[in-house]
């Protein structure tokens, strides 16, 4: 079959091969490489899309949807679909790379020819590949080495590819996995390095440049990489990107793409934003991304996996002005006063924490989390641990005028009809000093050791009988460690959780220091249970993320939850008495006055000086501040909490100091620009009655009878103390023991309960919104806030720090 050398020739006609056998080799030569391609063609499978090709990161913005940060570990990429790609990108790439894409199989035989042609011949490598080849390669194989084997792979993938898969999805794949130099991949990680827009967002003339850029971003950034090759500088690529811009254009006109009228409008070169740094979580950035990611896992149900992989783009409710602002005044506050080398043992590992909530949705506008993220990695305004101290008061008060006081005569199943509603100015509870605390019932509240419980007040002042408006101007301890036992703990804790603050951060037990704060909620829940009040007694859940984001389709939206945690008549009058701290000279919140707003908030200090808070909202916007010292920098798991007396070169530190010094001029430029809103007036309080209480033993009630002459004008064993202006209110009628008690309980409306000896409990009878010149405490108009939690001036523990059950 084969005649070679040939039979019967001779000489050299011999050693000619006839034509023939030329015929028959070449034929069998181009059969076996057919049937070799199609069996190779049967063979490949087309590999699923490479790891790397769908690494992605996640983008977070502000709440004006400004770009703030990109975060994870995978590439600098957001996928997006075909659908939201412009017509203008697709084309400028068509045009540049492969005028037959939407009709071709796949591959150019030419163009590989010519690669493989080259690389034989050591010469430069080049391309000549299709954008389906192009896809296989960045999506496929993730290969992106020049070598035969490569491409003789992505040549039969390709093909593969070419025949199997749809154009819009090779289209959208090249154009999402594709580099396009600083560090994006991706053509809208490019739309926002070199233009700071999204993809689909982009003009022709933008799409042309990106279409420039793909050649090779080294040569063709108008920034340059001089540092890559030194004929890379910004001029030189600047003039190459220009002509390959332009060409581009013109080739999109030449092919049908671009109207000619169109084209003729673009004959600038684009603008073009400069190279910005590597995003990093510094400075606040990271507390704000580490909150976002906490709300995206919690609300949105996305796990810390999902958020890994990457690929999201979540919209944040930080407003970064107001960030900035919170952040600039707590520097400023810790430049100017705290000064760790100056006063070491004072100054050293000072921390400050906020947060600032819209009162209307629950929006976290703003944080403050520390001096650094990369540095201090806890954020300050989450839990921390630091107690709240009297900002606690105004739960208790509200749970006062949603459930009443307890009728001591009562069991506990027929306690919730039997309840009286209380008036915060008509109603007078013992604000004495070192005042023995009873159960509801008039039993003196014992711990488990048998001691005895005595509240002080802070500086040992001493009111006697005030109202509690008063009592929260003053922030006086003992009415309100008083008040929260005749309305139970249990009643306290629920109005707390009611109003937004999380169950678990609340302390366990029914001790009487709960009432002033020995919990420790964040500063975020603070604020948002601030919030409640300022919005007519319903509640948000403080949340911010507004809406995250799949590869540029909406993934999930906040849905809005208010509650009804109390009723406006309730809310609008707690407001009222929180407004009085502000604006009353003798508050201890005098110091967080805005000119020309209604402001409402509450100082707090913890014993010993541990913490120092200030809570209070506008109509529109609501902002705690917290400040506290460790023992070292946050990073210890046993870290503990130290006084802060002589920080900041204060004897001691108050809500009333730095926190509401931070408060005010944080809040003065947050809501500059708003309109000027009015808290509502308070409604009456329905069913709402005189208290008066302070610890005595009720005894059982009789019947009333009306009062004869003579009883109306028993003169009382101790006169009521004279007061230098009327009563703001009108006082009950004045009333006399019965016959054989010498005090009156809080449930004997009958009785002149006058103060006694050995009657801690006692009042005066008269309701006032104005204290009795008696009640002035010494020293006179305290500006602090009521530090001490517990027996003795402590928060519930005995001297050597330990709780007491």
């Amino acid at each position: 079959m084969i005649d070679y050398p040939r039979y019967g020739k001779h000489g050299w006609r011999r050693w000619m091969p006839s034509w023939k056998f030329v015929t028959g080799t070449f034929l069998f030569f181009v059969a076996s490489v057919m049937g070799a391609a199609a069996i190779a063609y049967s063979r490949v499978d087309v590999p699923n899309e490479a790891l790397s090709a769908k690494s992605q990161n996640n983008i977070y913005y502000w709440a004006d949807k400004t770009r703030m940060v990109a975060t994870g570990s995978g590439t600098n990429r957001q996928i997006v679909p075909f659908a939201k790609i412009p017509k203008s990108m697709q084309n400028a790439v068509i045009s540049a790379e492969n005028k037959t894409f939407w009709d071709d199989s796949g591959i150019d035989p030419m163009g590989i020819g010519r690669a493989v042609w080259n690389m034989a011949k050591g010469g430069e490598t080049q391309g000549g590949s299709t954008i389906t080849q192009q896809y296989v390669k960045n999506n496929r194989l993730d290969d992106q080495s020049q070598t035969i084997s490569r491409k003789v792979k992505e040549l039969f993938i390709s093909m593969k590819v070419g025949n199997e898969t749809d154009k819009d999805e090779i289209m959208a794949g090249y154009l999402n996995t594709a580099y396009y130099g600083r560090g994006a991949y991706g053509v809208q990680a490019a739309a926002r390095a070199y233009f700071n827009t999204d993809a689909e967002k982009l003009n022709p003339s933008q799409s042309a440049l990106l279409a420039a850029v793909l050649k090779g971003a080294t040569y063709y950034d108008p920034a340059g990489y001089p540092e890559i090759d030194p004929e890379a500088t910004p001029e030189n690529n600047t003039v190459r990107a220009t002509k390959r811009w332009s060409w581009i254009l013109d080739e999109m006109q030449k092919d049908g793409h671009l109207p000619a009228e169109e084209r003729a409008k673009y004959t600038k070169f684009p603008k073009v934003e400069g190279p910005k740094k590597s995003a990093n979580l510094s400075g606040q950035i990271g507390y704000l991304v580490s909150t976002a990611k906490a709300n995206v896992k919690a609300q949105f149900g996305i796990t810390e996996q999902d958020l890994e992989r990457g690929g999201y783009e979540i919209y944040t409710t930080f407003e970064k002005d107001k960030v900035d602002k919170m952040e600039s005044v707590i520097k400023d506050v810790i430049k100017e006063n705290i000064d760790p080398k100056k006063r070491p043992k004072t100054d050293t590992h000072v921390q400050f924490g906020g947060a600032s909530v819209d009162t209307a949705t629950g929006k976290i506008v703003a944080i403050y989390g520390g001096a650094d993220a990369t540095k201090h990695f806890q954020s300050n305004a989450d839990s921390t641990g630091a107690q709240v101290g009297s900002t606690f008061k105004p739960f208790v008060l509200a749970a006062a005028m949603k459930d009443g006081v307890r009728n001591p005569e009562l069991s506990a199943d027929q306690d919730a009809s039997e309840r009286k509603i209380l008036d915060p100015d008509k109603s007078l509870y013992n604000g004495k000093d070192d005042l023995e605390i009873r159960r509801y019932n008039g039993e003196i509240w014992k711990d488990e050791n048998g001691d005895e419980w005595r509240q002080s007040n802070d500086e040992d002042a001493s009111y006697g009988p005030i109202s509690l408006r008063y009592a929260m101007i003053k922030s006086a301890n003992s009415p309100y460690v008083q008040l929260g036992m005749d309305v139970g703990i249990d009643k306290v804790r629920n109005a707390a959780v009611a109003a937004g603050l999380r169950e678990e951060s609340l302390v366990k037990g029914e001790v009487p220091s709960f009432s002033l704060g020995v919990s420790s909620p964040s500063a975020i829940r603070m604020a948002g249970a601030y919030a409640t009040f300022a919005n007519e007694g319903k509640q948000n859940d403080p949340y911010s993320v507004e809406m995250v984001k799949k590869s540029g389709v909406v993934y999930k939206e906040h849905e809005a939850k208010p509650k009804v945690a109390f009723s406006p008549a309730i809310a609008g009058n707690v407001t009222d008495v929180l407004r009085s701290v502000v604006d009353d000279d003798r508050g201890t919140g005098r110091k967080a006055r805005i000119p020309g707003r209604a402001v409402a908030g509450k100082t707090g200090t913890t014993d010993d000086n541990m913490s120092a808070w200030f809570v209070g909202y506008t109509a529109q916007l609501s902002t705690a501040i917290d400040m506290y010292r460790f023992d070292d920098d946050g990073t210890k798991k046993d870290r503990k909490f130290e006084k802060m007396y002589g920080t900041g070169d204060q004897p001691t530190i108050h809500g009333s100091s730095f926190p509401s010094r931070i408060w005010r001029e944080y809040m003065t430029d947050a809501v500059e620009g708003m309109p000027l809103v009015d808290f509502p007036k308070p409604e009456k309080l329905e069913g709402a009655q005189p208290v008066f209480g302070g610890g005595a033993k009720s005894p059982t009630p009789t019947p009333t009878a009306t009062p004869t002459p003579t009883e109306t004008s028993a003169t009382p064993t101790t006169a009521p103390p004279t007061t230098t202006a009327p009563p703001t209110t009108t006082p009950p009628p004045t009333r006399t023991p019965k016959p054989g008690k010498t005090t009156c309980g809080v449930w004997d409306w009958d009785c002149n309960n006058t103060q006694e000896p050995g009657n801690p409990g006692g009042n005066t009878g008269q309701p006032t919104t104005t204290p009795p010149a008696t009640d002035t405490p010494t020293p006179t108009d305290s500006a602090t806030d009521g530090g001490g939690n517990g027996p003795g001036g402590g928060n519930g523990k005995p001297d050597d720090g330990t709780w007491i059950p």
